[in-house]
C-alpha cells in the first residue's frame, strides 16, 4: 500500500502544530530506529516528531542487532500500552545480516505487525512500515557481496510490503534514498555502517505527511 501525501487545510495544520497535549508515538526497531552512533536527537523517530511538535518526544522500543524475534520478545516483557496515536515498525535487516530465512522473517513480522496494530488502538491507519535501508552502500560492506546483499533487502522488503498491504497499514520506502549514501559519504555514520542524522534528517521529512494526518485525527 503506498502512502500517498495528503493536503490538509492550513488552519488543521496550525492546530496540529500546537496541541494542548503532546500526542503518543512508539518507534519499534533495531539499529536504525534507535540511531546507532549518532545524537540520541538526530533519531528519525525523534527528528519526525520534532517537525510537528518541537517538545514532543517518542516512546522507543529498539536496540542494535536486534532481530523480529529479539523486538517480539522485548514487546512481550515490556507489555507497552495500547493506545498509542501513531507507531512505526523497522525492523529486518538483522535477519538478512544472520543468514536467518524469509519464511522465518515472515512469520515473526507478521506477528509483529499485529502487535503493532494492537499496540495502535487496533487503528491500521495509525501504522506505519518502513522498508529496510541497504547497507551494501556502505564502508562497511565494501568487503562484501554487495550485490548480493541488495538483492536480499529487496527480497525481505517485498515480505514486508506484502504483509503491510495485507494489513492495510501504511508503507515508507526508504531503501531507494538509503542507496543515495553509496555517492553521498555525507549519509553514512562515524562507524561507517549506520546511517547519519542528516540522513535520518530525510527519512523523517518522509514520515511527516504520514504523522501530520495520523496525529490530526486526534
Amino acid at each position: 500500500m503506498k502512502f500517498l501525501i495528503p493536503i490538509l487545510a492550513a488552519a488543521g495544520l496550525l492546530a496540529l502544530r500546537h496541541p494542548r497535549t503532546a500526542p503518543s508515538y512508539l518507534a519499534l526497531g533495531d539499529s536504525y530506529t534507535i540511531g546507532e552512533s549518532v545524537d540520541s536527537s538526530l533519531r528519525y523517530p525523534v527528528q519526525a516528531m520534532r517537525l510537528l511538535f518541537p517538545d514532543a518526544r517518542p516512546s522507543i522500543i529498539a536496540t542494535t542487532g536486534w532481530t523480529t524475534a529479539n523486538l517480539l520478545d522485548a514487546i512481550s516483557a515490556i507489555k507497552p500500552d495500547t493506545n498509542y496515536e501513531a507507531v512505526s515498525l523497522l525492523i529486518g535487516v538483522n535477519n538478512q545480516y544472520q543468514g536467518r530465512s524469509q519464511e522465518e522473517y515472515s512469520l515473526q513480522f507478521e506477528t509483529l505487525l499485529k502487535a503493532a496494530i494492537r499496540l495502535a488502538g487496533k487503528r491500521p491507519n495509525r501504522v506505519l512500515v518502513l522498508s529496510i535501508p541497504d547497507y551494501s552502500v556502505t564502508p562497511f560492506a565494501r568487503s562484501r557481496n554487495t550485490t548480493l546483499i541488495a538483492a536480499e533487502i529487496d527480497s525481505f522488503n517485498a515480505i514486508n510490503n506484502r504483509i503491510a498491504s495485507a494489513c492495510r497499514v501504511n508503507y515508507l520506502d526508504i531503501t531507494a534514498e538509503s542507496r543515495k549514501a553509496l555517492t553521498d559519504s555525507s549519509l553514512i555514520a562515524g562507524d561507517g555502517l549506520h546511517f547519519s542524522g542528516k540522513e535520518y534528517a530525510i527519512w523523517a521529512r518522509m514520515m511527516e505527511p504520514w504523522l501530520l494526518t495520523t496525529l490530526s485525527q486526534r
